[in-house]
């Protein structure tokens, strides 16, 4: 946590940014490892750009907080205003980045009692340092992925009953496994069934999974502070060669972009190799959304691999590849793994089939 600190603090310097305010969000526990509870009650560390760092927390709450060295814990009392403290604890300062998922009650308080204060999001200072992951980050990236794995290997041998089962049962079913796979929570488990496999972020629900029907299966979580995601489509039974088309379309576009995926290539290039895939089999209108998003502490965070985006991939970038084609009404399928840019080329990270996978259970 030393290095990062050091980091952020460099990158402070560098934007002019005099106090970096870090409420609810990843970006506390990234810096600290304590990820604060979401409550009425204000949670913030205060890091001065060139003085001691203080971690402001409700005092029931500080009996679970063990802080690193460099931060200073000052627990505040029921009857204590933190608001109070924390505009005491910056001073001066002008300059500031807060938390961008801090609560909006507490920034308007803040903003009312530091009325000289110019305001930023803490995103400006930490995310391109987030983005960047080390060694030890990857390989936690490394044990999430291979435990996801291990569940999708499940839903591709059959061992995940589908037919005659609701949307949402075969969601908690998969819940349930990346728990028992070592995940401490799960983000998401979608489960797209039918015409509901074309609603890229479908809601899992009452709709019974038939016969002769796309799945599409979402899912990922948290293991040991880092997340997971991977998605899998099957079929259950033989699928129509329209389908089979489709779906060979989607596997052509994310092979190709992983491939594409190297250091220095700019994300809008490997979201274009995707794309172009997808247009020249003819569903181009159909693929609705980026083709990738950065993963870390978050499941979704920098960088996005997306039209517009010119940053080029960096060694220790951590990222999706998931082009899907949807058909409204009727099916659709994606294919996803985690990716790492490395200086000796991608490193996918999901290592489980993509090949379309008959599952009539």
């Amino acid at each position: 946590m030393s290095g990062r600190v050091e980091r952020v603090r460099a990158r402070m310097g560098e934007l002019g940014v005099d106090a970096l305010l870090l409420s609810l969000g990843p970006d506390l526990p990234w810096l600290t490892g304590y990820e604060g509870t979401p409550l009425e009650r204000l949670t913030m560390l205060v890091l001065p750009a060139d003085s001691d760092a203080t971690l402001v927390v409700p005092r029931l709450e500080a009996p679970r907080v063990e802080p690193p060295g460099w931060v200073v814990l000052r627990p505040w009392e029921e009857t204590e205003d933190p608001i109070g403290i924390v505009a005491g604890l910056v001073g001066a300062a002008e300059s500031l980045a807060v938390s961008d998922q801090t609560w909006s009650r507490f920034v308007l308080a803040l903003q009312a009692a530091l009325p000289r204060a110019r305001w930023r999001p803490s995103s400006l200072v930490t995310a391109s340092l987030r983005a960047v992951k080390d060694a030890g980050e990857i390989a936690a990236l490394r044990a999430a992925s291979a435990a996801a794995d291990r569940v999708a290997e499940q839903l591709l041998r059959g061992e995940i009953a589908l037919v005659g089962r609701t949307e949402a049962e075969v969601s908690v079913d998969l819940g349930r496994r990346l728990r028992a796979e070592g995940h401490e929570r799960v983000n998401f488990a979608i489960v797209g069934s039918g015409p509901n496999s074309a609603s890229p972020h479908h809601e899992p629900g009452r709709r019974v999974i038939g016969r002769a029907e796309a799945v599409v299966c979402d899912f990922g979580g948290v293991f040991d502070g880092y997340c997971s995601d991977i998605t899998r489509t099957v079929f259950t039974a033989e699928p129509p060669a329209e389908f089979r088309d489709l779906y060979l379309a989607v596997e052509r576009a994310q092979a190709a972009a992983v491939d594409a995926a190297t250091v220095g290539m700019p994300c809008e290039d490997v979201d274009g190799v995707a794309r172009r895939i997808i247009d020249e089999a003819g569903y181009g209108p159909y693929f609705v959304h980026r083709t990738g998003h950065g993963i870390g502490v978050e499941a979704h965070e920098d960088p996005y691999l997306v039209g517009g985006n010119c940053e080029p991939l960096a060694a220790g970038h951590a990222f999706s590849i998931e082009p899907g084609i949807y058909l409204d009404g009727r099916w659709g399928a994606r294919i996803e793994d985690i990716v790492v840019a490395t200086a000796a080329g991608p490193d996918a990270l999901n290592r489980v089939a993509h090949d379309l996978v008959v599952v009539e259970a």
